[in-house]
């Protein structure tokens, strides 16, 4: 290796670096003879792009044909695999994953784009229930192609004032939803950084000095939250200095629900975490499963998962319209947020959020919204709840189906009890084995590619299936073909 401090070790002796198939020097000089007035700094020429616009928009073409053709156009046919399952190391393999000194020809990364497509979860399939989200809405995928073609930031009007307003627009019509006259509101990477900003709002609330002093002038803080709540509370005490020893869980009944009178032991609490569930705010039938939600002080709302808004699109709301936000999170970064613009400075509201760069999720949600009007949002969740009240009773009908309790929304909790089980009696013995049913469904769904369904254990019950009903492109059909499906797979268990 060469032996030059100024040259980067991990280059031999031996290369020399090459520009048009020739030797950098003699290609700069070719070049320089063929420029006028070409200029030359560091070795660097400057005259001119280096690149090639012509072949980049060609690439762009092509590579937005694969994707029409390969993802899009086979978004809602049950006839394709939900996965490709390879192992890691042979997936590895396959794409080929070796960044190199040099790049490849725009049909290898083509082909790459093809691997890429082949071997990823296929969400927007019917037959996807593994997760929170699911779906494709078409008015959402083509706002996310114009902001990563665009490319913006959303911190100050100047360089971003059409999704700054629309993010103000969608913020007020959320809140319009939840209750309140007023309200304020930012959208954050997640329903788990939302709680993290709740929950370090409300401490600001109530000690503002911590911004400028921080933990050491304050007293123990302790936090007070369901036992069943989201995991990223823990987190967020841990972030925020609190503590996870700080954490106290409130008892919750056998529906999961906080039990008042638990809660009334120790403090009331004013906090509303809603990132699934909030969206039964748009259904007039649903929107009393969160009846009382204008009482809290906050909301995480996540449009990504039950409104298929895409990922990401989370919103934390507040009913304060003080300014907290901006008075908690401001920096006043004097490049970004001059005070003697042009223009009315009110409008640059990246200042309260505690992230610089910023995307412009907001822009997806307003534009499925302006297509489908409230109205077609509220069929959204009208529908996947009825879909989801279609495969219990069905799952009520089936031998071998046990539900572990009557669902509110649109997740069904469920045991699966294979032929082997079905006569053996209630104890130990068959709770361990019953554990052991989901995931060896699971890895056959897999491998097989013909439906992706999750499972879990939970406080003290063994492994269950957890089915979620959201994308609009399920039908009746995919809910009975996921019991069928599960018989199948399990027939010699």
């Amino acid at each position: 290796m060469s032996s030059d401090p100024q040259k980067c070790s991990r280059w031999g002796t031996n290369m020399q670096a090459t520009l048009c198939g020739k030797p950098v020097g003699i290609c700069k000089q070719e070049i320089l003879q063929k420029k006028n007035n070409a200029v030359l700094v560091d070795g660097v020429i400057l005259n001119g792009p280096i690149m090639d616009s012509k072949a980049g928009e060609k690439f762009v073409e092509e590579a937005c044909k694969i994707i029409m053709e390969e993802v899009i156009q086979k978004a809602d046919d049950v006839t394709e695999k939900v996965c490709e399952w390879r192992a890691p190391e042979t997936l590895k393999q396959i794409l080929d994953l070796e960044m190199r000194d040099t790049g490849e020809s725009h049909q290898k990364l083509l082909q790459l784009c093809r691997d890429v497509i082949q071997y990823s979860v296929k969400t927007s399939h019917p037959r996807f229930f593994n997760q929170l989200y699911a779906g494709v809405d078409y008015y959402s995928l083509v706002a996310r192609f114009i902001t990563e073609a665009l490319n913006p930031s959303v911190y100050t009007y100047e360089v971003s004032p059409v999704f700054l307003l629309v993010e103000e627009a969608v913020i007020k019509k959320m809140i319009e939803f939840i209750g309140w006259e007023e309200g304020d509101g930012i959208f954050n990477p997640g329903g788990s950084v939302s709680n993290m900003y709740a929950m370090n709002l409300a401490r600001y609330k109530f000690y503002p000095e911590i911004k400028e002093k921080g933990l050491s002038g304050l007293p123990r803080l302790v936090l007070f939250t369901s036992e069943e709540c989201h995991y990223s509370m823990k987190k967020a005490a841990s972030f925020l200095g609190i503590g996870t020893e700080n954490v106290y869980f409130v008892k919750t009944d056998e529906r999961g629900k906080m039990i008042p009178e638990e809660l009334e032991k120790q403090v009331q609490r004013a906090r509303k975490e809603a990132s699934w569930g909030g969206s039964a705010l748009i259904s007039r039938k649903h929107c009393r499963l969160l009846h009382g939600i204008h009482r809290a002080d906050s909301v995480a709302w996540n449009p990504h998962k039950m409104l298929l808004a895409g990922i990401q699109c989370c919103a934390l709301l507040v009913k304060d319209n003080s300014g907290l936000l901006k008075k908690c999170y401001s920096a006043s970064a004097t490049y970004l947020f001059q005070q003697d613009k042009f223009y009315d400075v009110s409008y640059d509201t990246g200042d309260k959020s505690i992230q610089c760069s910023r995307r412009p999720d907001a822009f997806k949600f307003w534009l499925t919204w302006k297509a489908l009007g409230t109205t077609g949002l509220e069929e959204r969740v009208n529908r996947a709840l009825a879909l989801a009240r279609y495969l219990v009773e069905e799952i009520k009908k089936r031998e071998g189906f046990q539900l572990l309790l009557e669902p509110e929304y649109a997740n069904i909790c469920f045991w699966y009890i294979p032929p082997s089980l079905r006569k053996m009696e209630d104890g130990p013995e068959f709770w361990q084995k019953l554990h052991q049913v989901a995931p060896i469904i699971k890895e056959r769904m897999m491998k097989k590619g013909s439906m992706m369904l999750g499972y879990q254990p939970h406080r003290g019950k063994v492994n269950f299936f957890r089915q979620v009903v959201i994308s609009p492109q399920v039908s009746r059909e995919d809910m009975d073909f996921v019991l069928d499906e599960i018989e199948l797979l399990a027939k010699d268990l």
